[in-house]
């Protein structure tokens, strides 16, 4: 990290494509905040976590050129050559990209969402103590129910 914060920006996916490749326990969590926030996620990958909520499922592993027409990318699978395929490709394109075994590939930081009535935060670290923005997040998710 640079020794910066890293600058938060909330951004309208209601009905954008979201490629996501992975379909494991991480993949599953990005999903299901994607789908919170309204994007149309599409995730590729040979198989799906059991709860992994309905998607557009491309049963296959990523190929490049999977990434055509995606608002942002998230590369979420257990392969670092994969996940940097991926980075590469959004890179390329132009479009945003989290990348969950690499920090240093990613264009965006995937937020701990918290909601409340009319209110959005995301929490983010820098990625030394997950357990630590865990905690914030929960803590903010409690103050969010409370304002209600």
């Amino acid at each position: 990290m640079s020794g910066y914060p890293r600058f938060p920006l909330f951004v309208d996916l209601t009905g954008q494509k979201v490629v996501l490749v992975g379909g494991g326990k991480v993949a599953l969590r990005r999903v299901r905040t994607l789908q919170q926030c309204g994007a149309d996620v599409v995730v590729i990958a040979p198989t799906l976590h059991p709860d992994m909520p309905t998607v557009t499922h491309i049963s296959r592993p990523y190929r490049p050129g999977d990434l055509e027409g995606a608002t942002m990318a998230v590369a979420a699978t257990d392969c670092r050559e994969t996940n940097g395929q991926v980075a590469q490709e959004a890179r390329d394109r132009g479009i945003p990209v989290s990348v969950a075994d690499d920090p240093t590939a990613c264009t965006f930081f995937f937020p701990a969402l918290c909601v409340g009535e009319g209110l959005v935060a995301g929490v983010v670290g820098d990625g030394s103590d997950h357990a630590k923005t865990a905690r914030c997040a929960r803590q903010m998710r409690e103050l969010l129910e409370d304002s209600i």
